[in-house]
């Protein structure tokens, strides 16, 4: 099956991606491209898949960074290809050839990309990330290797959206003992469950930090089980492990 590759026109024509599930070799609860060396699929048909995305961005396998996604606010800028994954959930770079990925199963795919500095980014923010301020840090990152935070654009790629977002009263408190302006962020659920609007808050804190422009693809990843993984939809059906998928940009 052909890969699927949603793409978005404000980081054209910088190659880039958000991958879904489809065309990759994987079986059973991870059929298709799951792209994530953290689950118990199988590690070469891991590869395989890792291997098919690199290449659907003109590049070997060998020039895709990732990291060790620890939902933290910590950001590695790369000026080479990393020998190992280090704990962090952002990276930036300015060098060409060299691939940025990120992966996800509900939590948001932030792709960036300031096109006049030559200046990329990529992140992975879920609830935690976004409020410890992930997604500033990549912007100041980005700058510190000469983009201007005016002229970049941040997309956000496939994610689990507000109505299959339910969660408890203390989360929502979490969120109002940072900033009550936050309460906006959710809506009313089942009994004293909430809704949280992930993808709004992550635009909110892009938008709020002076970003030139950032948008969301509007897809949701709990929503379309034969295009994306979804964590969240793997516990209420049961199951014992998810996919990830996989967003990448170069230069």
């Amino acid at each position: 099956m052909t890969l699927e590759i949603l793409t978005a026109d404000s980081l054209a024509p910088l190659r880039h991606g958000f991958f879904t599930r489809k065309g990759g070799a994987s079986s059973g609860i991870f059929l298709g491209l799951n792209c994530g060396v953290g689950s118990s699929d199988q590690s070469d048909t891991v590869a395989i898949n890792r291997e098919r995305a690199a290449q659907a961005m003109g590049l070997p396998v060998t020039q895709l960074a990732t990291v060790n996604q620890v939902h933290s606010a910590t950001v590695v800028t790369l000026d080479t290809m990393p020998t190992q994954r280090t704990d962090a959930d952002a990276m930036v770079t300015a060098v060409p050839g060299l691939a940025l990925g990120i992966l996800t199963a509900d939590c948001e795919p932030v792709l960036f990309a300031d096109h006049k500095a030559g200046v990329i980014g990529a992140a992975h923010a879920g609830w935690r990330g976004a409020l410890d301020g992930v997604l500033e840090a990549t912007l100041d990152a980005m700058e510190a290797l000469g983009a201007h935070r005016g002229d970049i654009a941040a997309v956000i790629g496939p994610t689990i959206s507000q109505a299959a977002y339910e969660v408890g009263p203390e989360f929502l408190e979490t969120f109002l003992a940072e900033d009550p302006e936050y309460g906006r962020f959710f809506a009313g659920g089942t009994g004293d469950r909430v809704q949280f609007d992930l993808p709004a808050f992550g635009l909110h804190r892009l938008r709020s930090a002076g970003i030139g422009r950032a948008e969301w693809t509007r897809h949701c990843t709990y929503a379309c089980p034969d295009q994306f993984y979804s964590y969240r939809r793997s516990v209420h059906a049961h199951e014992a492990d998810y996919g990830r998928l996989i967003s990448i940009i170069r230069l």
